[in-house]
């Protein structure tokens, strides 16, 4: 498979993250390029932040959004965002969006919005002590290392999905640990940032950090019980996630992407999250819960 532009890779991600306005307070997100199957659930959430920050204006930044995952999405089709303006104050603000298929609802997303601000401040999570990025090798590189004499076993959507050039770049701290099969500590520590520069846009940049955010998230939890999606041996499915922003960043140079998840049960996984720019700081915060089932091998499968 020949190597993708960077430049092009990153002016597609900020085009499908670009919502177009339809009419006021409506929005339309356009599908990924090439897309197979549901729709990329950090996808939606950054296009539905796009169009609550495109109906603010300028003044207030988000600082937290939470939503729901109500049914999964299907690559191809436009999806739509409906803004309902519920509050206008002077310091503070609120939007909702609802992103719908075809007129189906299939996500709902709040998000609250600040004017900027001194105040009272103080961080009390320390960067964790974890390889330096240009020391490791990119998710990429392991997958084609890992999967170089099984590409021909694969059908061509597999191959697709393995191989295709991404937009973030992500490089695990500890390799790829939905390959690992023992049950072992539900932490997981990886660097992303975008293949290529990004614009000088503040709301771009929080929503390329919120699309990133649902990356390796809900895994964490599986990370426990020595299985993986990648390997067919779960059911699941993002039912909420939540991201809080702390600081300004940029989505194109270096951030650790720190999770880990403190319980599972009830068919359920709770995962956390914890952003950090290369300097220590931490960006944002995230937590998801997702439907977290062992699949049941079919009956005559045995």
């Amino acid at each position: 498979m020949a190597e993708a532009d960077p430049e092009a890779l990153t002016r597609e991600l900020v085009d499908l993250l670009t919502v177009e306005r339809v009419a006021e307070d409506s929005y339309r997100g356009k599908p990924q390029t090439d897309g197979i199957g549901r729709v990329f659930g950090g996808q939606v959430i950054a296009q539905a932040l796009q169009a609550a920050q495109a109906s603010i204006g300028d003044g207030k930044q988000a600082h937290s959004l939470h939503a729901y995952f109500l049914r999964g999405g299907e690559e191809g089709p436009p999806i739509d965002y409906a803004i309902a303006r519920d509050f206008d104050g002077r310091s503070f603000a609120n939007r909702r969006a609802v992103a719908s298929q075809g007129g189906t609802p299939m996500l709902n997303l709040t998000a609250s919005f600040q004017t900027p601000e001194e105040g009272l401040s103080h961080e009390a999570m320390a960067f964790p002590e974890v390889a330096d990025p240009e020391s490791l090798k990119s998710d990429q590189q392991l997958r084609r290392e890992i999967f170089a004499d099984k590409l021909d076993q694969m059908n061509a959507t597999q191959r697709h999905f393995m191989l295709r050039p991404r937009p973030i770049e992500m490089r695990p701290v500890e390799g790829l640990h939905w390959m690992n099969t023992e049950p072992r500590e539900p932490k997981s520590q990886t660097w992303f940032k975008t293949v290529g520069p990004l614009p000088d846009d503040p709301a771009l940049h929080r929503a390329v950090i919120a699309y990133a955010s649902d990356y390796t998230l809900l895994g964490t939890a599986a990370i426990a019980h020595g299985l993986s999606w990648m390997r067919n041996e779960l059911v699941g499915a993002s039912l909420d996630h939540a991201v809080w922003f702390h600081a300004q960043a940029r989505a194109d140079q270096w951030l650790l992407y720190d999770t880990d998840s403190p319980w599972s049960g009830s068919g359920r996984g709770y995962n956390r999250g914890r952003i950090f720019s290369e300097d220590g700081t931490l960006v944002a915060s995230v937590a998801q819960e997702g439907m977290m089932r062992k699949r049941r091998p079919k009956k005559g499968s045995e």
